[in-house]
């Protein structure tokens, strides 16, 4: 996050995401399952095809991707995107910053994900010096967490909402201690965006409009560099953090 309050809508991200196209233990292509604490996320689907495969107290639901395709998730959505063919999806995440921060958490084995040490082991991608070698690392960080998420899977479609409560209190857990620095990012964000708005609208109500004069233009730099390993896929994120020009 940048010093100053966000001029991008929302205070959101904007990330490009190319959907893993390797499949799973059970034989589905795509990314790997997890769940946001604080944040809504959208995807645009901007290329080839696919599915969202979410859960939530409701059950479980599968919803197609194509081309044009906008769907969003609020907090607490478990959700594994699915990749039929060359799925490519422009990703806008609410709390810009409040991701990288570590509001997510992956649907590893309970036993993982009630254990602190364990989760960290299990979550974190080692350094490694050849690209295979760290997409081989995040290959088997999917795979562990398609297991979690399809015993969860299995119990909501069996009727049973204990393993995903029981998920989603471990996984608050695991968060405490960095949940009080968010409010920071939000604070800066969003938070400031709308203040900010709310300002606007009481200076025009009473027929003042000075804040037009500092209009300006902002332009996301061209993406460039080779693309992460994320949780869904290899990405790459906009800087819309950025200074006004074109």
């Amino acid at each position: 996050m940048s010093a100053a309050p966000s001029t991008f809508p929302g205070a959101t991200s904007v990330t490009l995401l190319d959907v893993y196209d390797d499949a799973g233990p059970d034989g589905l292509v795509g990314g790997t399952p997890h769940m946001h604490l604080a944040s809504t996320e959208c995807y645009v689907v901007i290329g080839g095809s696919g599915a969202l495969h979410t859960l939530d107290l409701s059950g479980a639901r599968e919803t197609e991707l194509r081309p044009g395709s906008v769907v969003w998730f609020t907090p607490g959505t478990i959700h594994r995107a699915v990749n039929h063919g060359d799925l490519q999806v422009l990703v806008i995440m609410g709390n810009a910053g409040l991701p990288e921060s570590g509001d997510a958490v992956m649907t590893f084995p309970a036993e993982i994900v009630a254990d602190p040490a364990r989760y960290r082991e299990a979550a974190t991608l080692s350094r490694r010096d050849r690209l295979e070698d760290t997409a081989a690392d995040a290959a088997r960080r999917r795979d562990l967490a398609v297991e979690g998420f399809l015993s969860l899977r299995d119990a909501l479609s069996a009727g049973d909402e204990q393993p995903l409560r029981e998920f989603y209190r471990a996984a608050s857990s695991l968060v405490r201690s960095r949940a009080a620095a968010w409010r920071e990012i939000i604070g800066a964000g969003p938070l400031a965006q709308a203040t900010a708005s709310v300002a606007v609208a009481q200076a025009l109500a009473a027929g003042v409009g000075e804040h037009l004069a500092s209009a300006s233009l902002h332009r996301a730099p061209e993406l460039s560099g080779e693309r992460g390993f994320g949780m869904c896929g290899r990405l790459r994120a906009y800087d819309v953090t950025g200074a006004p020009g074109a």
